[in-house]
């Protein structure tokens, strides 16, 4: 079927739906039609402008065989058959498969893996990063856990990354982040190589997720690390096992037990939410391996190189020579390029 017949076919369920809704179905008729709708209703406006269009340039095209106004429709022409392409392109994009989570806030997790302590200062580094990101695009960032080592790094670090539309672009940065430099321990100016592994889960909510009191162990324990007169003090600390899976968190930023239980409730729901998508999207699980690899240094989907100042995205071989200003969150040249790939993979494999 090509581009055409298929755009012809979504104006006319379009016009068929809009049919239904005048006539006043009630009920679940009323919002499924409701809810396809409006899922239906950007493509077909874009569709109109499309047709219109196309329009303009037959008139203009008619134009051509007048001396007179041949110079002038030439002209038109140019500029109605690059918005014509554009038009479609938008179209093709539209017309793609939606991932339902897109929309949705983000849960961030970093771990640092290889490479000891300075695995843990760029952790702490990176979850910076993202903070300024969140900070640039007006999303709320609230830190959930934020445990520092001795030497200032993170040992694990969470947060809720809030928004419209964080989970669409974050969720592209979920893998094996590798650095390279000059510790500032390394007396022989040696550069080494270390990973850290981040997590972007989509925040998922109880209508998610059904999680039986049952499937539950929780056990309470005293915080360790920095925390005030809390730590070692009281049994504050949260770990919840999900029995079913072997799915633990653990919390303890929270002097109180409630909140932290809360919070690990918060993530574990997120955590399965996100292996039920992997499940439901079987050949996108396959191709990602996981979600964030075992942090070997061989697996990395970037990789931070701070004596030649690049970032490389090795999944779509861009680099850029700006590392100090994507330590400031501008993570942007390189999250919208990762989507433009994945779009056109995407159109591919829809032939659009």
């Amino acid at each position: 079927m090509s581009l055409d017949d298929r755009l012809d076919r979504i104006v006319g369920r379009s016009e068929e739906l809009q049919d239904m809704l005048a006539r006043g179905v009630v009920g679940e008729a009323f919002s499924k039609a409701s809810r396809e709708y409006a899922e239906l209703e950007p493509i077909v406006s874009r569709i109109g402008a499309l047709r219109q269009a196309e329009r303009e340039a037959i008139q203009s095209e008619s134009l051509l065989a007048d001396p007179e106004m041949r110079e002038l429709a030439e002209a038109e022409l140019g500029d109605l058959h690059d918005r014509i392409a554009e038009l479609r392109q938008d179209i093709r994009i539209a017309m793609l498969p939606r991932d339902e989570a897109d929309e949705r806030s983000a849960i961030l997790e970093i771990r640092p893996a290889a490479g000891g302590d300075e695995a843990a200062l760029f952790a702490a580094q990176l979850f910076d990063a993202y903070r300024r990101y969140a900070a640039l695009r007006g999303w709320r960032f609230e830190v959930m856990e934020f445990d520092e080592s001795e030497l200032g790094g993170l040992r694990e670090g969470m947060a809720t990354i809030a928004g419209r539309g964080v989970f669409a672009r974050l969720k592209y940065e979920s893998g094996v982040h590798r650095v390279q430099r000059v510790p500032a321990t390394e007396s022989q100016g040696r550069i080494h190589t270390s990973t850290v592994t981040v997590a972007m889960l989509p925040e998922a909510g109880e209508v998610d997720v059904q999680i039986n009191d049952s499937d539950l162990r929780i056990d309470v324990y005293r915080a360790s690390g920095a925390g005030g007169q809390h730590v070692n003090k009281t049994e504050s600390a949260v770990r919840i096992t999900h029995l079913p899976t072997g799915v633990v968190v653990a919390m303890q930023e929270e002097k109180s037990q409630h909140k932290n239980r809360a919070k690990a409730m918060k993530i574990l729901m997120s955590r399965l939410y996100e292996r039920e998508r992997a499940t439901a999207h079987a050949s996108r699980a396959a191709d990602r391996k996981s979600q964030v690899g075992t942090g070997d240094r061989s697996e990395r989907i970037r990789t931070y190189n701070f004596p030649q100042g690049r970032v490389t995205d090795h999944r779509i071989n861009l680099t850029a020579y700006k590392i100090d200003r994507v330590m400031l969150g501008e993570f942007d040249e390189f999250i919208d390029a990762l989507i433009q790939d994945e779009q056109a993979s995407l159109l591919a494999a829809e032939g659009l």
